[in-house]
């Protein structure tokens, strides 16, 4: 039985140039689990063990039935309330607003034919185990971002604002505004990779 691997079906959507440019991105499923707070505290990493857990309980329960898949990169939402900070730009906004206000999806693509059904019983499934609390919180969720900016950056996320920088130039450049919140595509596995090596698409809703 052949995996699908989604990262090889959907190219234009896990792939990115150095450099910003305009894509349109397809409407997709995917696991879902918000949070806020340190990205780099335990709660974070609790949820994303609950999350990861949760896809893998779905692609066992759909290779049962000849429906194999690979369990896609880690993507993530970003924003913060903008009431409270509302004049940074996108590039200075990681550097000024404290982490611990920081508010986030994160999300696990899932292939088209899992459903609804499927993560309520992979949700099951991973409760029974007594693991994650927090899998009873993951949600089957659809993503319609259409029109967005997007660029690969390259190295530590500490150095994302200069990548974002670049992306507000070219959307200032174009007349666009933006339609959506901060989305990451971690091409990189950040807990194993050396900063400097990672890769990150960052990508921009406009309109």
């Amino acid at each position: 039985m052949e995996k699908l691997d989604l990262t090889k079906l959907y190219t234009s959507y896990y792939s990115a140039k150095t450099t910003p440019e305009l894509v349109d991105i397809e409407p997709a499923n995917f696991l879902s689990l918000v949070g806020k707070g340190d990205p780099s505290g335990p709660l974070f990493s609790e949820k994303l063990q609950a999350l990861y857990a949760t896809a893998y309980s779905i692609k066992f329960r759909c290779k049962e039935f000849d429906k194999d898949f690979v369990v896609p990169k880690l993507e993530c939402l970003w924003w913060y309330d903008e009431h409270r900070f509302n004049h940074f730009s996108m590039s200075d906004a990681p550097a000024n607003i404290p982490r611990s206000e920081w508010e986030y999806r994160l999300l696990i693509r899932m292939p088209e034919f899992v459903t609804e059904n499927d993560v309520q019983k992979g949700i099951e499934t991973v409760i029974s185990k007594k693991a994650p609390t927090f899998a009873r919180d993951i949600e089957f969720y659809r993503m319609t971002e259409g029109k967005s900016i997007q660029m690969l950056h390259i190295g530590p996320f500490s150095m994302e604002p200069q990548s974002l920088a670049r992306i507000a130039e070219f959307s200032e450049a174009r007349g666009l505004k933006r339609n959506g919140v901060h989305h990451e595509i971690y091409l990189s596995d950040f807990r194993k990779t050396a900063p400097e090596k990672l890769k990150t698409i960052l990508r921009e809703p406009v309109k």
